[in-house]
C-alpha cells in the first residue's frame, strides 16, 4: 500500500504539455499552475498579509537561511510555527536555504556532513547540514518543505556536477531519516544536472527510488546563468519525465515570458524575488513590457501603469503620482509599484490555466509574448503629458 502524504495533486486538464490542476495541503488548496510570491524573512516586503491575499495569491515563500539566522526558527516554533508568527492562514513553502548559503560563495566550505558559512549579517560561522535545513523547517511548521541539496554554480561543468549530484541524493536520504513531521508537511525532491540532460535524468532517476516520500518534485539550478535556450531545452526534457500525478515547481524564476514557457513544458508552480525587487526599485511590468516609472518622462503622465490592468493601483493612481512618490523617497511609492507587480503575474498565471482548462494555451501565450516583447516601440509605454 503507498504510503499516504500530506500534500497531493489532481490533475484536472492538459494541453499539450501544459497542466491545468490542484495541489491540496494541510491549510488549503492550490490551483496551478500558479506563481508564488516570496517572504523571505516571514514578509512579502512592503505587503501585509491581507494585502497579498487580496492580491489572490493562493500561497506564499518563507527561507530556511534567512529565518534561521533571524530572528530563529525555535522562537518560531514557540508561537505555533510560520503561519501564527506572520498571521498567514494559507498554505507555505519553505526553500530548505540551499541556493542562499550556495551563493556565498567563498565564505562557505561544502563538506559531506553539510555547509559551513559566515552569517551574511555578522559575519558569524554558521553550519547547515540536511538534519539542520529539515528540522529548521520543521519548527517553521510549512505545508512544503524542501530537501536540502547542493546547487551549483551556473554552467557548472560535467566534471563538477556528478559528484554533486550524487551528495545531492546522499542527502536526500538523509533528509528523508530526518524528516519528523511527514504527517502534516510535505516534502519535496530537488532534481539538479545543470544543462545536461543525462544529468537531469540521473538526478531525477535516484531521487525517483525515494518517490513514495515525496509529495512533490521540483527542477533547481535554473536561471543562475545559463543562456535561456539552454533552459527552456532542459525544462523541455525533463519536466514530462517527471511523475505525473505530482506537483512539479520551478524554483526561482519571476520572467513573465519564463514563466509562460515553463508552463508550456509541464511546470506546475514559480517563485521569484523579482516582482518585489524591481517594483522596489520603480520598474513595473505592463502589457507591453517593463516600464520604468522613476524616469522624468513620466513627471505629468496621467494614465495608470497598465492602461489594461484592472489592480488597485492603477484603478486609483497616475504615473505622474506614483513617479513623485519614488522621486520623494516616500515608501507608499514602492509599495504600489509591488503590489502591481505581484497582480501582474498572478493575473496572467490565473490567465494562462483557463486557457490551459479551454485548450487555447499556445495562443494565449503566443499572443502575451507578442504584446510583451514590444517594450518601448508600443505607443502605449511613451510617455504623454495632461491634455495630450
Amino acid at each position: 500500500m503507498s504510503k499516504k502524504l500530506p500534500v497531493t495533486y489532481e490533475l484536472q486538464h492538459k494541453n499539450g504539455k501544459a497542466r491545468a490542476g490542484k495541489v491540496m495541503t494541510p491549510h488549503g488548496e492550490v490551483e496551478t499552475p500558479v506563481f508564488m510570491p516570496v517572504g523571505t524573512q516571514a514578509t512579502v516586503k512592503t505587503m501585509n498579509p491581507e494585502e497579498v491575499a487580496e492580491l489572490g495569491a493562493q500561497i506564499i515563500l518563507g527561507n530556511t537561511y534567512h529565518l534561521f539566522l533571524r530572528p530563529g526558527d525555535e522562537l518560531i516554533g514557540k508561537f505555533g510555527g510560520l503561519h501564527n508568527f506572520m498571521n498567514w492562514n494559507k498554505p507555505i513553502l519553505t526553500d530548505s536555504g540551499g541556493f542562499q548559503v550556495f551563493s556565498l560563495g567563498e565564505i562557505r566550505k561544502i563538506k559531506e556532513e553539510g555547509v559551513e558559512f559566515r552569517s551574511h549579517i555578522d559575519g558569524s560561522k554558521q553550519f547547515i547540514s540536511p538534519e539542520k535545513s529539515i528540522n529548521i523547517q520543521n519548527n517553521l511548521g510549512s505545508d512544503i518543505v524542501m530537501l536540502f541539496d547542493e546547487c551549483p554554480p551556473g554552467m557548472s561543468s560535467r566534471e563538477y556536477l556528478i559528484p554533486s549530484i550524487e551528495r545531492t541524493t546522499r542527502w536526500a536520504k538523509r533528509c528523508i531519516d530526518a524528516h519528523k513531521r511527514p504527517e502534516d508537511q510535505g516534502l519535496f525532491a530537488i532534481v539538479q544536472g545543470g544543462i545536461y540532460e543525462d544529468l537531469r535524468e540521473k538526478s531525477m532517476n535516484e531521487l525517483m527510488e525515494m518517490d513514495e516520500h515525496f509529495s512533490g518534485y521540483a527542477v533547481g539550478g535554473l536561471a543562475v546563468g545559463e543562456p535561456r535556450e539552454d533552459m527552456y531545452r532542459i525544462l523541455d526534457y525533463i519536466v514530462e519525465k517527471l511523475p505525473e500525478d505530482k506537483p512539479r515547481y520551478l524554483m526561482g524564476v519571476g520572467e513573465p515570458i519564463d514563466m509562460l514557457e515553463a508552463v508550456e513544458s509541464g511546470i506546475d508552480m514559480m517563485d521569484c524575488v523579482q516582482p518585489s525587487r524591481i517594483g522596489r526599485h520603480g520598474t513595473v511590468f505592463t502589457k507591453y513590457g517593463r516600464l520604468v516609472i522613476k524616469n522624468a518622462a513620466y513627471a505629468e503622465d496621467p494614465r495608470p501603469l497598465d492602461e489594461d490592468c484592472d489592480c488597485y493601483v492603477c484603478k486609483n493612481f497616475t504615473r505622474a503620482y506614483i513617479r513623485h512618490l519614488f522621486k520623494a523617497g516616500e515608501m507608499l511609492g514602492l509599495k504600489l509599484a509591488t503590489y502591481h507587480n505581484l497582480h501582474f503575474l498572478i493575473k496572467m498565471m490565473n490567465g494562462a490555466r483557463e486557457a490551459i482548462k479551454e485548450e487555447r494555451f499556445l495562443e494565449y501565450k503566443e499572443k502575451f509574448e507578442a504584446n510583451y516583447t514590444q517594450g518601448k516601440k508600443s505607443e502605449w509605454i511613451k510617455p504623454k503629458k495632461i491634455g495630450e
